[in-house]
């Protein structure tokens, strides 16, 4: 665990060291390297959804000046040695074989159907616009639910009823809803998002021919786990592939994957023994990155008519979209392991069924299951309060599990570490003014004002990192800290931070553990030449399991660090205490010290050691955790929708969510931001929309709507620590927390702002049109993703009747 005495670091709201260079111009964006001699890759897209490709002609893109190559499907699949990878996850494995440059038939629009380099980027783009491709269509399949039909029309000719896996989690639950005294059941739509990280993807390979290596500097979350799957797809033995991960503009999610581009840039920089750079356009980027969500949610909840639940039923649809991406299916399977949330319920069941559909393929995007499983069931949680007359927060507070049953099996594979989810609760309703806001809005309704109140509680896993938990490879993360002779700290980390701030939290922790200053600290990463192996920045794991790594580390380091004063000031080890910066002999009054950077030089130099004790003073130790960790929290939000327009307006947000111990306030905040905005643009703005010919209509910045400044309001941030000891800095995570809580709180408020019109359900995202409508008719039409018990019942038979 951490030192307590230390100089203070921890814990401290310390600005961002990576900062200056960044808001000054001096940020290294991949974009911003171009090596003497590069050449430009541009791709030629489908912009079809589902074609055959009948013929390509490339003779007059290959004529054209400046152009030095042109790849087709079939010319690249001689290049390769295997296919993009994608894991399969649950009962059915269907993965097919996703090229980086389409071969017979294109999936969805942006598929890559060819691929030109040239000497400018202008020149490639010309060349690609001179191919001719000619196509037969075929028929196009959004709909999920259609998709798994009998006679649905196959995207993959060997996979039956289009059906990339399913997960089933859980127990019965037949019985429990057959004696339920109550039960709540409805359909949830939770909408398809584009990930929009600032910076666009770009990749820039160097092929070298001296010793047939290659070096990808890419815009990559996990540029270790790339390495691997690269080398795989090119053919390159793994220790001749870097992969670099320099200043990366953010991902949330959407630079996890392994992409075409990547791919096709190393194997077109063997080809002309260049380097080739390729960087993506935010028009690309709507149809090319991968997206995120787009469910499809069957629940149904059973409880006593006090308000005790006694069963959970979910059913999911998910689109994979053509392809099965990196970690497709992985989503889903968070979604099913947490969908019981932080209530005690006995007996539960998720089936999630995915499916594949003529559009762009998803994968993790901030939260990565954990919001679609927290929206339906705290959209759920609210359904049952109505019915039975309860106000939504004691609801939510009868079913809380309670601090005495942690370590707590939540019946669908997790093991909850810690919690103690009341006071995280009470701590919001009490800053929020929860039962005087009620006063207040009871009094604005009697004046004909739209004002509601929302309320959200969650538990999220992440930490991701056990062996036992992790499907397709193990979890840990590694750390190498070296001390240099002259008393200043390196550390090499495996984890790739992309925003999350760890240059900094991971120098506060050493700084503190050895009383340095912290600008005597350096933090090197992303870039497997020079940091050991670890598995990158995802699932809120990069401080939980990679700080993990680091702390071990410097544990280590002291431990050697105590071995070289014991014998400098020739005593005993077991009585060296290191305190302020230095090490003394435990009881010996006004005896001997020795200060850290002294023992630092002595480590390197000092010849008398030489038969005892080996040079240097560094250390690599690996870190696998033996559980996931799960932070927690409770948000209210008040809105007022404005009858004229249908504009939304958030009165207030609160927010107290527990990540255990903090290493810096500032930087917690600033994650919490973050989410907290993506959070309320899914609920309010946000949504990637295909008409039936699977066009991307809402494919640029003008047609999709992100929030801005004027949007967002003033959050009120609040915390409480259970701290966990799954990891040694007793931390939990906290970068997906505001995603995940948010949606649900803003759709509740917003729901309870229209209940005197007899809305019960409004389908994300909630747009003015959608509000001024559903005011102006009186509530019908519900705006609803579909409440037809009829359609549900379809799911799940009838066990509760």
């Amino acid at each position: 665990m951490l030192t307590a005495n230390a100089t203070g670091y921890v814990g401290s709201r310390i600005k961002r060291r990576e900062d200056p260079r960044l808001v000054t111009g001096n940020g290294n964006f991949t974009d911003d390297l171009t090596p003497a001699g590069t050449l430009y890759l541009h791709m030629l897209r489908s912009s079809h959804a589902h074609a055959k490709i009948v013929s390509i002609n490339t003779a007059a893109a290959k004529a054209m000046p400046g152009v030095m190559a042109v790849f087709t499907g079939e010319d690249f699949k001689k290049e390769l040695a295997g296919p993009i990878p994608g894991v399969p996850f649950g009962s059915v494995q269907a993965v097919p074989a996703y090229y980086p440059i389409a071969t017979d038939r294109v999936r969805f629009v942006g598929n890559i159907v060819a691929a030109v380099v040239a000497e400018t980027r202008g020149a490639a783009r010309d060349a690609a616009e001179a191919i001719e491709v000619e196509y037969e269509d075929l028929p196009v399949v959004i709909d999920m639910e259609k998709a798994v039909k009998d006679g649905a029309t196959l995207l993959h000719d060997e996979i039956a009823n289009n059906i990339c896996t399913e997960i089933e989690l859980g127990n019965d639950v037949a019985d429990t809803f057959k004696t339920a005294d109550v039960v709540v059941e409805h359909r949830f739509f939770n909408q398809r998002l584009v990930p929009n990280a600032l910076e666009n993807r770009v990749a820039l390979a160097e092929f070298h021919p001296g010793d047939e290596s290659i070096t990808l500097t890419v815009t990559s979350q996990n540029p270790h786990i790339l390495r691997t799957l690269l080398s795989g797809e090119i053919g390159i033995a793994e220790h001749k592939v870097r992969v670099v991960a320099p200043d990366v503009g953010g991902g949330f999610g959407s630079k996890i994957a392994t992409y075409a581009e990547e791919v096709i840039a190393c194997i077109a920089s063997r080809k002309t023994k260049k380097p080739v750079k390729w960087t993506e356009t935010r028009s690309e980027s709507f149809v090319g990155t991968i997206h995120g969500r787009d469910n499809i949610d069957y629940i149904r909840m059973a409880a006593t008519k006090d308000g005790k639940i006694t069963g959970l039923d979910i059913v999911a649809y998910c689109n994979m979209g053509g392809y099965m991406s990196l970690l497709g299916p992985s989503v889903p399977v968070l979604c099913g392991v947490i969908a019981s949330g932080p209530y005690a319920i006995p007996n539960v069941h998720f089936k999630a069924i995915c499916v594949y559909t003529n559009t762009t393929p998803t994968d993790a995007y901030r939260g990565a299951g954990r919001p679609e499983a927290t929206y339906m069931l705290e959209r759920t949680m609210n359904m049952l309060a109505d019915k039975l007359g309860m106000d939504p927060m004691e609801l939510r507070r009868k079913n809380f599990i309670q601090p005495d049953q942690f370590p707590y099996f939540n019946v669908l594979a997790l093991n909850y570490d810690s919690g103690n989810y009341e006071p995280a609760m009470d701590k919001a309703l009490q800053i929020f003014g929860y039962d005087e806001f009620r006063k207040t809005q009871e009094e604005a309704r009697k004046n004909g004002k739209y004002i509601g109140i929302g309320q959200s509680t969650y538990v999220e896993v992440c930490g991701l990192g056990p062996g036992s938990g992790m499907t397709i490879s193990r979890g840990y993360d590694c750390a190498v800290v070296r001390a240099e002779l002259t008393g200043k700290v390196t550390v090499f980390t495996g984890v790739a931070p992309h925003g999350q701030g760890q240059e900094t939290t991971f120098a506060q922790i050493v700084a503190d553990e050895f009383n340095i200053p912290i600008e005597d600290v350096t933090i090197k990463h992303g870039d497997t030449e020079m940091t050991p192996y670890g598995m990158g920045t995802y699932g809120s794991r990069g401080t939980a399991v990679g700080g993990g790594a680091l702390m071990l580390a410097v544990n280590s380091v002291k431990d050697k660090a105590k071995k070289i004063a014991a014998f400098q000031m020739e005593a005993n080890e077991e009585d060296i205490v290191f305190e302020g910066g230095k090490f003394t002999v435990k009881g010996a009054a006004g005896g001997k010290s020795i200060t850290f950077q002294e023992v630092c030089l002595k480590a390197y130099i000092d010849p008398k050691m030489a038969p005892v004790i080996e040079p240097g003073l560094e250390a690599t130790r690996y870190f696998e955790p033996g559980n996931f960790v799960f932070p927690f929290g409770t948000h209210l939000a008040a809105v007022e929708v404005e009858p004229e327009t249908g504009d939304v307006k958030i009165l207030k947000y609160v927010c107290v969510d527990d990540c255990g111990k903090q290493l810096n306030p500032m930087i917690v905040e600033g994650q919490i931001h973050g989410g907290l905005t993506q959070g309320i643009a899914q609920a309010l703005f946000e949504e990637a929309v295909y008409d039936d010919n699977g066009q991307l209509i809402s494919g640029t910045l003008m047609d999709y709507a992100l929030p801005t400044a004027a949007d967002l309001p003033h959050y009120t941030l609040e915390h409480t620590v259970t701290p966990t000891t799954v990891n040694p800095l007793g931390v939990k995570g906290i970068g997906e927390a505001g995603t995940i809580a948010s949606t649900p709180v803003i759709v509740n408020a917003v729901v309870d702002a229209l209940k005197p019109l007899g809305v019960t359900d409004i389908q994300m995202p909630l747009r003015p049109e959608k509000l001024w409508k559903l005011i102006h008719n009186g509530g019908s039409g519900n705006g609803s993703a579909g409440a037809d018990t009829s359609v549900v019942e379809q799911h799940f038979g009838e066990d509760n009747k």
